[in-house]
């Protein structure tokens, strides 16, 4: 899952997004409104972390053209601002939260899995192919039964091919998806990650389920 951190100071940007690279996810980050206005509005995100108080535009108007634009990602807002009004503006703007800060991470953390986990655009908290299992919530993965002791860029990277099983993925893609990063063709991340992930997902077993399509990418097959 990927979400959106717009959080102007740097070392809570990247506490945020240490702690949810941690936990499974994929997460940017954007220090301006504007900036956070445009990743929202061009890529795919399963949520918003939103601070309000930005320089140039604001978290209130960022929610604000969101909405406006047809856009229901689910936002939580963050902010020092306590009183009850802002909480009702924030609420009635379209965000999905409200957390006051200074708060702990945990809750956070809690707050953005139970709103993941919820309304249309649910996410599924487990995914299988052949007898591969995967819990997202619990960042927990088995393979015949057996649990598997994957890294957290390995969770990511087995639950994306398990998310698009029978779709020949790009190293181009892996690498914005996994890493958060534009694929370099002198860099060979993506195909170390595959052979690390390989010997403890495939090679154990007599049916292997990644593959690797010459010239495109990698393929997870199973029913």
């Amino acid at each position: 899952m990927r979400i959106l951190i717009i959080e102007d100071e740097k070392k809570a940007a990247a506490y945020l997004q240490k702690g949810f690279t941690e936990n499974g996810f994929s997460a940017d980050t954007a220090q301006n409104g504007e900036d956070g206005l445009h990743l929202a509005r061009t890529e795919a995100y399963d949520l918003v972390i939103l601070d309000i108080m930005l320089p140039g535009r604001d978290g209130w108007s960022v929610l604000e053209e969101l909405r406006r634009g047809g856009s229901e990602v689910p936002v939580i807002y963050l902010s020092a601002r306590d009183a009850v009004q802002d909480r009702v503006r924030g609420l009635e703007l379209g965000a999905d939260d409200y957390l006051v800060k200074p708060f702990a991470f945990s809750e956070l953390l809690a707050r953005a899995r139970n709103i993941l986990r919820r309304g249309p655009a649910r996410q599924p908290e487990r995914l299988r192919a052949d007898d591969l299992e995967m819990d997202l919530v619990g960042h927990k993965a088995w393979r015949g039964g057996t649990p598997l002791d994957l890294t957290t860029k390995e969770f990511l990277l087995l639950s994306l091919l398990l998310r698009r099983k029978g779709e020949v993925l790009s190293r181009t893609l892996i690498a914005d998806q996994v890493w958060g990063i534009n694929f370099d063709s002198d860099t060979n991340i993506v195909d170390v990650a595959i052979r690390r992930l390989r010997r403890k997902v495939d090679d154990p077993f007599e049916r292997k389920l990644i593959s690797t399509v010459r010239g495109a990418g990698y393929v997870l097959d199973g029913a």
